[in-house]
């Protein structure tokens, strides 16, 4: 089958080719729960760029070359003798993580912290034909969704529903919420809480591109992110700052500037990575502001967010290109020129 290879890091993300496109071989069935996926659609995004430039290496185990691609959806190819719930040629979006269910964490369904493989993490992924997953991470399409349309669920789309729902269970109707980072997570973090809410959401984004992406999706007010937002944002929230911020970019001055949006006793939520927290103790006890990581979302958030999805209640902004131009996807992604989401088509 042909894939997207990962052959070595590139920490400047200075090559023109940074994967490569090859012949390999087909996986293969295993364990009696496997399910191969014939992938319809594979999202791309800003953790690839991440893996690429080595930032990945020392957190998980992983031997190059392998394949990347952690946002995936497409058909069932080939069950194992022990799949009950599916079919060849359901149409399916894979979670991210291979989970057995053994663990406490797994059966109080928190699979994210069970242990498990990770395809496309620190194993091979979605930017192929063929991928090997499980059972228990699949879940089945409506038909009225098809994969290529869906994949960057996944991830983006799972990791923004996820945090969005965290925040909807403390927001309430006359507060609001600060979305850092409009783009390929923001504008589906902004409809998840918008579905979810009634807070009033402030968009902040450097690209006039995402914050029209951000207005499209939900949004009440959009900030630039010019130096001058948290003036900004605390002009909008009567001085007092947001009850929650959502930061899709977690690093330069986003960090700082998301801290000093989010009132007194309220939430700063940290989703995009690369920088560091840092800040006074006496600070944070004054305060008394709650700093929260995030990471990806739970098999129920991903059926949760589908039946948003099939409602029309989020909905992705994707381009799409052919898996033989995968490395026109990822720089096209690096130099901030897709609207919303990449997605490859094998």
């Amino acid at each position: 089958m042909k894939a997207a290879v990962l052959n070595s890091y590139d920490t400047t993300l200075g090559r023109s080719d940074f994967v490569v496109v090859a012949e390999v071989p087909e996986p293969k069935i295993k364990a009696p729960s496997d399910v191969i996926v014939r992938i319809g659609g594979a999202g791309v995004c800003r953790t690839d760029l991440h893996i690429i430039e080595g930032l990945w290496r020392d957190r998980v185990s992983v031997t190059l070359p392998y394949i990347l691609g952690h946002e995936n959806a497409g058909w069932v190819e080939e069950v194992g003798s022990g799949v009950t719930a599916l079919k060849r040629g359901d149409a399916v979006i894979c979670h991210p993580l291979l989970s057995n269910g053994a663990t406490l964490a797994a059966r109080r369904g928190n699979d994210m912290h069970a242990g498990g493989a990770f395809p496309g993490i620190d194993a091979n992924g979605g930017y192929a034909e063929l991928l090997a997953t499980t059972e228990r991470a699949l879940v089945k399409l409506p038909q009225t969704l098809a994969p290529k349309d869906v994949a960057p669920h996944a991830d983006a789309g799972l990791t923004a529903y996820h945090v969005a729902k965290k925040a909807s269970r403390h927001l309430l109707p006359g507060e609001y919420a600060v979305v850092i980072g409009a783009g390929g997570l923001g504008h589906i973090g902004i409809q998840a809480l918008r579905a979810l809410c009634a807070a009033t959401i402030i968009a902040v984004d450097r690209s006039p591109t995402a914050l029209a992406l951000a207005r499209e999706s939900g949004a009440e007010h959009l900030v630039t992110a010019d130096g001058n937002e948290v003036a900004a944002v605390l002009d909008l929230t009567h001085g007092n700052g947001a009850e929650a911020v959502i930061d899709f970019v977690g690093e330069g001055s986003a960090i700082a500037h998301g801290l000093a949006m989010t009132r007194n006793a309220g939430f700063y939520y940290v989703v995009g990575y690369g920088g560091k927290i840092e800040l006074p103790t006496m600070d944070l006890i004054v305060s008394e502001k709650t700093i929260v990581g995030n990471l990806v979302g739970t098999y129920p958030d991903l059926v949760e967010l589908i039946a948003l999805a099939e409602r029309g209640r989020v909905r992705l902004a994707t381009r799409e290109y052919p898996l033989s131009q995968a490395n026109t996807a990822l720089h096209d992604l690096k130099d901030g020129k897709v609207k919303g989401r990449a997605v490859l088509i094998p």
